[in-house]
Parts: C-alpha cells; structure tokens; sequence
C-alpha cells in the first residue's frame, strides 16, 4: 500500500510533464535573429506542428521596453505548419526577446526568452534614418511651397521598416504622414521642402538584407501642365485633359460638317452631344470662400505640418476634396489642404 501511494503521485507527475512537453514541443521558435542593428524592425517567428489545428493565444511577459508592434502576428500556412511572425523594434545596446506564453487547445506552452545584440551604423551625410528589408519610390510630386522653394511629396513603400523616423538632415523642412502598417508592408507621404535650384534629391537607407546603404533618388523637376502622381495631392489640367478636349472639337466640327453635307439628323444628334460634352470641360469650378488665419496643411491629413497660415479672406477655386480636407491654391501657386471648418459659412 505504501508503495502504491508512493507511485500514484509520481505517475501523476509525469503524466503532467509528459504532457507539458508535448505542449511545448507543438510550438518552437523558427526564426529568432542572432543579431538586429539599432532602431530596426525585426521578426521573430514561431512554428505551429500540431495536427489539429486551433486559433493560439499568444503574450509576451511584460518585462522591459520591448515589446511586438502589433499583438496580432502576421500568420502563413506553409503545408500542415503554421508560421506566427511578431515584429519589435530593437534599441539601446542589448535587447532581450521576452518569454512567450501560449495557450491553445487548453494546453499551455512557454518559450524561453533571448538575448540578441545590438549594433550600431555609422550613416552617411544623406542618410533618411529608416532601415529595411526593402524600400522604394512608388511615386513622387513636385508642387509650388513658397517663392524659394517647392514641396516635393514621395509615396514611399518598404518592408520591415521604421518609416516613422524617416528625416533627412540635407534640406529644410521634412517629415512623413499618413503612415500604414500591415504586417511586415508599411507605407507613407514623406514631404521635404527644397530650393528651387535643386535638380534632384537623393538619400540613403540601410538594407538590413544586404546589410548595407542603397541610395534612392527622384528628380526635382515642377509639371506645370501635368501630375506624375497617383496620390491626388496636387492635381491640375493635365495633357490627358487637353488631349480630351481636342477630340471632342475635332468630332463637334465633323458631326456638324457631316450634317451639312448630308442633311442627317444622326450626325446633327452625334454632334450635339459632342458638343454638350465640350461644355462640360468649360464648367467653371466650384469656388469656396477660406476664413482668415485658416491652416494651410501640406497634405490631408490630421498629423500633417502647416504649410502657412492664410492671412486674409478670399475665395478660391476648390481643386479636390479628401475626407473634411479641401484642396485649394494660394497665392503664388502654393498649393494645400484646408479643413472644412476654416471654410466661410454662408
């Protein structure tokens, strides 16, 4: 009998341990970096090998400053293993990945916590602060600031990057907006104000995959008549717009002319209605009427910089609309975003 109560609690405790390793066997680190350099934005990734398979809670203990982005991991499906990727973002000197609790099935599961090093870069002069996997230009605008400089706007898109600390040092006036962050993809509008005489804007970041300084750049050239953009931030006439006018001209002349020569009342409808249609590219703007010391924004959104400040009452053509954003242009061709409350009422 003794024996017997001796052995009872000892199979308990190794049915409790057998399945608390089977637990932690389900779940395992697949990928934790061996090194991160300063202010980057990197990954940790668990691996789920269970056969059935459930939604796991995951938390990481809260002790230190580090900790996931975003609580929600980016989830892939790789056969019959899941793949759980957190993102941190590694400062100081030495960081340490905390432990992580998971829960699933009923089971708990706990990885053990890792110390990564943390190595600093020595930047160029033209460095814009942000490293990543990738990084690229999907865009860019130049547009009318003040009388010595042009606003130029960049949609700017990269991977497991810190884009909220991009800046650059080389020009007067920079900053990012809008910034949107969806798993390991982030995108934003960086703006820089530069001078007039410059041709063209180059600037570095730090590519954490090759692990060096790749150089991008856009030229600083101002469309008068056209907008290279798909941002919609500063649209004028464009030659598409002309080029739509001139076909409707040309088709209003030879409907008509058609219509003399053969006294056919389709032409005479065709070109009534080409007609009607050029009228429409005629149509004056809606106007709107700007209160005095209303914010000029650069771009529409609630975090943008103020360009100006209007310093007087006046009605302008309204050039686009975003959201309680209103595109108008001042004087001397600056063009920018008011809100719809600095509009008059009536």
């Amino acid at each position: 009998m003794t024996l017997y109560r001796a052995a009872v609690p000892a199979w308990v405790l190794w049915v409790l341990l057998s399945t608390l390793l089977l637990a932690e066997n389900a779940f395992k680190y697949s990928y934790v970096p061996k090194k991160v350099f300063q202010n980057q934005i990197f990954a940790v990734t668990v691996i789920d090998t269970r056969q059935t398979k459930s939604t796991p809670h995951f938390q990481f203990e809260a002790v230190g400053a580090l900790k996931p982005i975003s609580s929600a991991p980016l989830v892939i499906r790789n056969g019959n293993d899941n793949f759980y990727t957190f993102y941190f973002k590694a400062s100081g000197e030495e960081i340490t990945l905390p432990r992580l609790h998971i829960d699933a099935d009923g089971e708990r599961s706990l990885l053990p916590s890792y110390t990564i090093p943390v190595e600093k870069l020595n930047p160029p002069q033209h460095f814009c602060g942000v490293l990543a996997a990738d990084m690229k230009i999907r865009n860019s605008q130049v547009s009318h600031y003040d009388e010595k400089n042009y606003l130029l706007t960049l949609s700017v898109e990269a991977y497991e990057a810190d884009l909220e600390d991009m800046r650059l040092g080389t020009v007067e006036e920079s900053g990012i907006e809008d910034i949107k962050r969806n798993g390991a993809k982030v995108e934003g509008e960086f703006y820089a104000v530069v001078p007039t005489a410059q041709k063209r804007l180059e600037f570095s970041y730090f590519n954490t995959i090759k692990q060096q300084f790749v150089t991008l750049g856009v030229p600083v050239e101002l469309m008068e008549s056209s907008v290279v953009t798909q941002t919609d931030l500063n649209p004028k006439e464009d030659s598409f717009e002309k080029l739509k006018k001139y076909t409707f001209m040309v088709l209003v002349g030879f409907f008509f002319l058609m219509f003399l020569l053969y006294r056919d009342f389709f032409y005479l409808v065709l070109g009534t209605v080409s007609l009607i249609t050029l009228l429409t590219f005629y149509t004056p703007k809606e106007k709107v009427c700007v209160k005095q010391g209303a914010s000029l924004y650069i771009l529409p959104t609630e975090t943008s910089s103020i360009g100006t400040k209007i310093d007087h009452k006046y009605t302008t053509p309204l050039l686009g609309e975003r959201g309680v954003f209103n595109k108008i242009e001042y004087k001397h061709g600056i063009i920018g975003w008011v809100k719809d409350e600095d509009l008059c009422k009536n």
